[in-house]
This record gives structure tokens, C-alpha cells and sequence, in this order.
């Protein structure tokens, strides 16, 4: 019992525990209505400890119960001990005033204690809890920045790779491929990125602030890392796109030389089948003098047709040349092929001389020669020989890129008809070279063969007709590759005229980002909410991104290269639109954290102008971060006293270890605001957290599990278990459990591995 000396003291004292009292359940109690029913004493207990009584289940009608529950629980669990009756308190008509003054008075010491517990708890939680998001922010980082090195590292030799199948549908597939990858892959990508130096910029901001050491993110996966890492990735991608195009112009004129090295060998093939046999006859030496001297001249013209030939022989060696060079993919079958007719052609010379000398050893028996036949073969060779020509001009493939380059092929086949007229008058006297013969022959019972040419005037005649049909299908085959070359040509207009709206709208809003802010004018708020509405402009005129790069597909498909009506390629504007998307994500980012950085220093906006205005004075290049010079300029203009000596050097570069730890070579704003803020805020200490441990352990140099367990959220307390180091101290009373806060706050506030 608490004696008191005097009645000054006793009311003292008494109004003390009536303020304790109303002060925390003014709501529930009426001074001493409540004493008698219970629920004062039970109300008490709830206060401070409510997992030993559920206030809210007691019924003022169980007073007896509510009183015993009281006294009970107090006895056991707080160490009161029982210094009233329940049944006293019922009977009598008023309860003494002085006893229960008493026994509150215990409740009131016991609970003072817990008060200043919970006050010590809850800095541990505040501290702990940044700590934790802390590391949750270095968790994401470091799985961000591995996942997208991870992807590059296996991009990046996919893009290095020039090696195809050397044939057009595998080249094609490969560029299906990089459209995959730049319009499916990619871009998801491109957000991890922004998203991770967002991710990066907001802990080092985290951490200064609650005055933590700045984040150095594992070796090889800095911020310059990834930034270096996405540069090599791009410079390899946008090699691979114009090595694809290349591959596939080289491949197409490979399919073009092919078809025409084949056609061309036809034709030969077909010209030289029974020349050699032909060659190799020695019917002259059973023929009459008349017959050999007719041979002989035959033998003239198949000469004539020989030379004429030769000019095919050497385009087609000269295209099997271009094949090799090229490295067309089945080039052993074309220099197979192309051997085979050189080595013929070199057979059927060889053997076109001997022919002729054997004749010329004959000249003696050449006295008679049919001139109306000889005329015939004179003129029908080279006849023939120009209907192969023909034949061959008509059905020639080509490959043009323009309107103007089908049209000087359409000129070309106008001037080729303009000559049908003198051969159609050539043919017709070839015809009646014929005629006249047949008439002869059958006049005078003559073998109507002719010993000068195995030509024939029905072969000249299905020859003349076939030109005559390939003519009007050679200018339907020109116009609809007019057609073409006129829609290839409509495909770059359309793309010029989006690409030159598209260009300078992405160019005109880098500059509207970039002068965010540059003029002073705008409060943080006001810049963040320009930045946001450009954010959305931007998101919502992606669709003439798609756009163009749907019409880009569709020239490529069309296998254009080139496009005079515009200076933009899709490769610029791509490359303007992710820059432009990178610096609306950055410049929001570095506001947010100016926000952050000015409300928890406590400045006021004019304070933060005059600091952006020193900043930005100095910033010459306007690149957002100051150069060591630059900065040291700053701050002398600012009224720092930094002397020109060893000693001023040595104040300077502490300050830039303190503005720059991880020794980029520049200083942000950020930074920089950081520094010159850096008195104004209110940071936890280690001294601070170290002296809250040492409040929940009851004034030891250790702490138990229980003890956090009891006085910490769940989370936190396992957290602190986890990490504390066993006691190692001298203190007696240390037992088995007993853990190290002080090396556990240390930490917190020093070279930690977190």
C-alpha cells in the first residue's frame, strides 16, 4: 500500500490517476461508475495488452465475472498483486476510494514502462521497414539487370551471325525473324531497361535520404554496364537489318542469272545437238566433184553460223563467272554445265577445221553451185540467227527498280518493232528463195536439198511466227511490270509522306522534352505534369509508328531499296522514337526524385529554383549533370572557400566522394541538391537505433527472440533474428539465445552486403 503523508499529497496524486485515466478511456468510463461492474479494471488491460482480454465480449450485467477476470489476469500476466475483493466491491455502496486509487496506481507503473517500449519499437519498425524496401529495391534491380544481360548475351550472337542458306526463301525467313525481333521482342525489353534505371535512380534517392551508403550494384551490372551492353546489341542489329537487304538483292539477281544462264544453254544445246556429228561425216569422199564443191560452201556457212554462236558461248561462260564470284548455292552444277559447252565448243572448232581442210584438199571437184540455193543459205543464216537472237531478246528475264528503268526497256522493245517491217520484207524474199527452188526442182526433177545450210524455210517460217507471237507478249510482260514499278512507286510516296510527318513530330517533342524545366518558370509539379502529358501524346500516336512500319514492310516485301521522296528511313525514325520514349521515362524520373528530395528536406520552391538556377548556370552543355570543374566553379560561386593548393584539392575531393560514391566522373542534380541540403533533414543515427535496442532489452547489452518477437510486427522480427549476430560479451545473464544489436545497427548505417 502507497501511504501518503498528507491530504495535498493524496490529491495530488488522486487527480493524477483521473487524468491517466480519462486521458485513455475518457469514451468508456465515468471516474468510478465502472469500478464496481469490472470494466474499468478490464478496459485498463485492453489499453495496453489486448490479447489478455477481448474488451469488446464483457457485459457490464457480469460484474462478479468482469471483476475476477480483471484481477486474475493482472496477477498472473503483470505481476499485480490482488489487493481488492470482487465481493467487496459488489456489496458495497461505494468502493473506497483510497484502495482503488491504490491499485490503479499499480496498473499505472506497470504500464509506463510498456509505453516507452512501444515508442522504442516503432522507431526499430521505421528504421527496419526502409531497410527492407531497401533491399526489396536491390532485389529488383539485380534480377532486372541479370535477366536483360541474359537476354543480350543471347540476342547479340543471333544479330552478329551473317551466315545464311545462300538461297531467297532462307534469307526471307531470316528477315520475318528480325521483324519478330524488333516488333514482338524487342520492345518489352526496351521497358525492363527504362524501368531499371528508374529502378536504380529511385534507391540511390531512397538511400541518401534515409542516410544509407549508396547502392553499388554487383560487378558487371552498373547502370554504364546495361547502357554499354544495349549499345552493343543495337550496333549489331542495325548491321544485321541492312546486311539481310543486301543479302536478299544479292540472292534475287543470283535467281536472275541463273534462269538466264539456263535459257541461254537451252538454246545453245539445242542449236549445237548433231553438230558434231554432222562434223565428223565423210560423205564428201563419195560424192561428185559437184556435191563436194556444194559441201564445201555449206561448210562456208556453218562457219558463218559458228562465229555467229560465239558471242552466245562467251555470255554464257561470262554468267557462270558472275555465278561463281557471287557464290550462287548449286554453282557445281553450273560449272559442270558450263564446262560441258565449253569443251564442245572448243570440239566443234577442231573439228570445223579439219572439216575444212579435208574440203580444201577436195576444192577440185567444185565446179557446179546452185546460186538460187546459195543465195538461200547466204541469207537465211544470218536470218535464222537473228530470229534466235530475237527469240532469245524476247524471253530474256529482267530485273528494273524504277519506272524510268521499265520504261528504257519499253523504248528499247519500241525500237525492236520498229525493225519487224524490213524483216518481214527479208523474210518474204528468203521465203521466195524457197519457192523459186521447189518450182525448180520440181520443173526439172531435181533432189530438192540444199548442199549450203541445213537450214529450212519451214524452220525460218515457225520461227518468224513464234517472234511474231513472243512480240505482243513481250509488251504485255512490260506493262505489267510498268504496273509494278508504278505501285513501287505509289509504296514510296505513301511512306515519304508519313515518314516526313512522322520525323519532325518525334524531333519537335525531344526538343519540348528536353526544355522541361530549362526556363525556371515551372514548379516541379507543373514540369511532371507536362511530362506525363507528353508520356500520354506520345502513347497515343504510336499507332503512326505501326503504321510505318507496316507500310516499311510492305516496301521491303516489294523489294525496295531506295526512296528519294524522303530523308527518313524506318531505321531513324525507330531510333528517335525509343530515344524519345528513354527521355520522357528519365527526365519523369529525375522530377519524382526532385519531389521526394525537396519534401524531405524541407525546402521551400524558391529555395529549389535558386539551386536549379546555380546548376543549370554552370551546366553548360545542358546535359543534366555537372563535370568536376564545373562543379567545383559552382560551389566557389556559391561562397565555399576552396583553396588552390593540395589541401583545397584534398576538401574537394572529399566532397565529390560524398556527391559522386561510385565515381561516375559527374554530378547529378539530385546530387547536388543533396549536398547542399544535406543539414536541414531529420535521419535516423545508428547511435539512435542502437539506444531503442537497448530500451526493448531492458537496459542489457543483448536481446533476445522472445523479446522482438513480443515487442516488433512479425516480419520485422524474424528479419532482425535472421541477421543479428550471437552475443559474444562478457554479460552473465546472456543465455544460450542471446543476440548482438549493437554489430545489428551498426551495420544498418555502414558497409553493409545488402
Amino acid at each position: 500500500m502507497i501511504l501518503y503523508d498528507d491530504l495535498y499529497t493524496h490529491l495530488l496524486y488522486f487527480l493524477a490517476m483521473l487524468i491517466f485515466i480519462r486521458v485513455l478511456y475518457a469514451d468508456s468510463l465515468t471516474v468510478f461508475a465502472s469500478w464496481k461492474d469490472g470494466l474499468a479494471f478490464c478496459a485498463l488491460i485492453h489499453r495496453h495488452r489486448p490479447e489478455l482480454i477481448d474488451y469488446h465480449k464483457l457485459s457490464r450485467d457480469n460484474p462478479m465475472e468482469n471483476l475476477n477476470t480483471a484481477f486474475d489476469v493482472a496477477e498472473k500476466h503483470l505481476d499485480i498483486p490482488r489487493m481488492l475483493d470482487a465481493e467487496d466491491m459488489i456489496n458495497s455502496a461505494k468502493p473506497d476510494e483510497r484502495s482503488v486509487m491504490t491499485y490503479v496506481s499499480a496498473y499505472y507503473h506497470a504500464f509506463s514502462g510498456a509505453q516507452q517500449a512501444e515508442t522504442a519499437a516503432n522507431r526499430i519498425c521505421k528504421v527496419l521497414k526502409v531497410n527492407q524496401e531497401n533491399e526489396r529495391l536491390m532485389e529488383e534491380y539485380e534480377r532486372l539487370a541479370s535477366d536483360l544481360l541474359e537476354w543480350i548475351r543471347r540476342t547479340k550472337p543471333w544479330l552478329e551471325n551473317r551466315i545464311t542458306d545462300n538461297t531467297l526463301p532462307g534469307t526471307r525467313r531470316k528477315l520475318d525473324e528480325f521483324r519478330d525481333y524488333r516488333q514482338v521482342q524487342k520492345p518489352p525489353r526496351l521497358e525492363d531497361k527504362a524501368r531499371l534505371e528508374t529502378t536504380f535512380n529511385t534507391l540511390q534517392t531512397r538511400l541518401r535520404l534515409s542516410n544509407r551508403p549508396a547502392y553499388l550494384p554487383t560487378e558487371g551490372k552498373m547502370v554504364s554496364d546495361i547502357a554499354n551492353a544495349w549499345k552493343g546489341l543495337e550496333l549489331a542489329e542495325k548491321g544485321f537489318e541492312d546486311w539481310l537487304l543486301n543479302e536478299l538483292q544479292r540472292l534475287e539477281r543470283l535467281e536472275h542469272l541463273a534462269k538466264k544462264f539456263k535459257n541461254k544453254c537451252d538454246i545453245h544445246e539445242e542449236w549445237s545437238t548433231g553438230k558434231e556429228d554432222m562434223l565428223r561425216m565423210e560423205d564428201f569422199k563419195r560424192c561428185r566433184l559437184t556435191d563436194i564443191k556444194a559441201m564445201k560452201r555449206k561448210h562456208e556457212a556453218f562457219e558463218s553460223d559458228l562465229a555467229a554462236h560465239q558471242d552466245r558461248v562467251e555470255q554464257i561462260a561470262a554468267i557462270a563467272q558472275e555465278l561463281n564470284t557471287l557464290e550462287y548455292h548449286d554453282i557445281a552444277n553450273v560449272n559442270s554445265r558450263c564446262q560441258t559447252i565449253c569443251d564442245q565448243w572448243d570440239l566443234l572448232g577442231s573439228l570445223t577445221q579439219a572439216r575444212r581442210t579435208a574440203l580444201d584438199e577436195a576444192e577440185q571437184i567444185l565446179e557446179r553451185m546452185d546460186s538460187l540455193q546459195l543465195e538461200f543459205a547466204k541469207r537465211a543464216a544470218p536470218f535464222n540467227n537473228w530470229l534466235d537472237g530475237a527469240r532469245e531478246d524476247l524471253v530474256d528475264m529482267f530485273i528494273v527498280h524504277t519506272t524510268e528503268e521499265i520504261q528504257g526497256l519499253i523504248d528499247a522493245h519500241e525500237q525492236f518493232k520498229s525493225t519487224l517491217g524490213e524483216a518481214d520484207r527479208e523474210y518474204k524474199g528468203i521465203v521466195g528463195l524457197c519457192t523459186e527452188a521447189a518450182q525448180l526442182a520440181s520443173q526439172y526433177g531435181l533432189l530438192n536439198e540444199n548442199p549450203y545450210t541445213t537450214l529450212q524455210g519451214d524452220a525460218i517460217t515457225t520461227k518468224w511466227m513464234e517472234v511474231q507471237q513472243l512480240v505482243p507478249n513481250r509488251d504485255q510482260t512490260l506493262h505489267g511490270e510498268m504496273l509494278k514499278q508504278q505501285n513501287n512507286e505509289r509504296l514510296r510516296r505513301t511512306f515519304a509522306q508519313k515518314a516526313n510527318v512522322v520525323g519532325p513530330w518525334v524531333e519537335k517533342h525531344l526538343d519540348a522534352v528536353a526544355s522541361v524545366g530549362a526556363q525556371g518558370r515551372e514548379s516541379l509539379e507543373q514540369q511532371l505534369a507536362k511530362l506525363k502529358q507528353y508520356e500520354q501524346n506520345v502513347q497515343s500516336y504510336k499507332s503512326n509508328i505501326e503504321d510505318l512500319e507496316h507500310l516499311n514492310q510492305e516496301v521491303q516485301e516489294a523489294m525496295i531499296f531506295e526512296n528519294r521522296h524522303t530523308s527518313y528511313t524506318m531505321e531513324t525514325l525507330r531510333v528517335g522514337w525509343e530515344q524519345l520514349l528513354t527521355s520522357i521515362a528519365r527526365c519523369i524520373n529525375e522530377v519524382e526524385n526532385q519531389i521526394l528530395t525537396r519534401d524531405s528536406k524541407g525546402i521551400t520552391n524558391e529555395q529549389l529554383e535558386e539551386f536549379k538556377k546555380s546548376f543549370n548556370h554552370f551546366d553548360k552543355n545542358r546535359s543534366r549533370q555537372l563535370e568536376p570543374k564545373e562543379f567545383k566553379a559552382c560551389l566557389v560561386s556559391l561562397g565555399y572557400n576552396i583553396r588552390d593548393d593540395r589541401q583545397g584539392e584534398a576538401d574537394f575531393q572529399r566532397i565529390m566522394s560524398i556527391v559522386d560514391p561510385n565515381g561516375t566522373g559527374y554530378v547529378t542534380f539530385a546530387a547536388f541538391l543533396d549536398f547542399m541540403t544535406r543539414e536541414t533533414a531529420d535521419t535516423d543515427t545508428a547511435e539512435q537505433v542502437m539506444q531503442s535496442f537497448r530500451i526493448l532489452a531492458g537496459d542489457q547489452e543483448f536481446i533476445t527472440a522472445d523479446i522482438l518477437r513480443r515487442e516488433l510486427p512479425p516480419d520485422q522480427a524474424e528479419y532482425c533474428i535472421a541477421r543479428m549476430a550471437p552475443y559474444r560479451g562478457a554479460n552473465a545473464n546472456a543465455g544460450p539465445g542471446a543476440l548482438d544489436y549493437t554489430s545489428f545497427s551498426t551495420a544498418l548505417y555502414g558497409e553493409s552486403d545488402l
